[in-house]
């Protein structure tokens, strides 16, 4: 018993124009929004700077920070390398200087950690004037 014998079924039709410009747009803020890191395939070598010759001036405290991790302050080697007894061994090294300068020398192939730990040390200590030594490229 068909009843609508002179009617043809339209077959359901999907319009992709509307889809696709949502998916452009889309598209197109995803490029907009995206930061791009440019550095993650540079290579960074480290320390090497132009710079003179200067003096060594009396009220200079000298860190030494070796590959492996070892701090010397004014040469004389750590056997501990946490913040606190940097700063005791910076308070000693500096005796009565008033205002001291921290001069740092970090190997190139030194952790950023105990650099920082050197930084916080010195301001633990009371001692806000930190200088990074460099070399000259060759």
């Amino acid at each position: 018993m068909n009843f609508q014998r002179g009617r043809t079924h339209d077959e359901p039709e999907i319009n992709l124009i509307p889809l696709i410009d949502v998916l452009l747009v889309i598209i197109i803020f995803l490029m907009l929004t995206t930061t791009y890191a440019k550095f993650s395939g540079l290579e960074i070598n480290l320390p090497t700077a132009d710079s003179g010759q200067q003096a060594e001036q009396p009220n200079e405290v000298n860190v030494a920070v070796t590959a492996t991790g070892q701090v010397l302050v004014n040469k004389s080697p750590l056997t501990a390398v946490d913040v606190k007894s940097i700063s005791e061994a910076l308070q000693k090294a500096a005796g009565d200087a008033k205002d001291p300068v921290i001069i740092i020398n970090a190997d190139a192939k030194a952790t950023h950690q105990s650099v920082v730990d050197i930084m916080q040390a010195s301001q633990t200590a009371g001692y806000p004037h930190i200088s990074f030594a460099t070399q000259t490229p060759r």
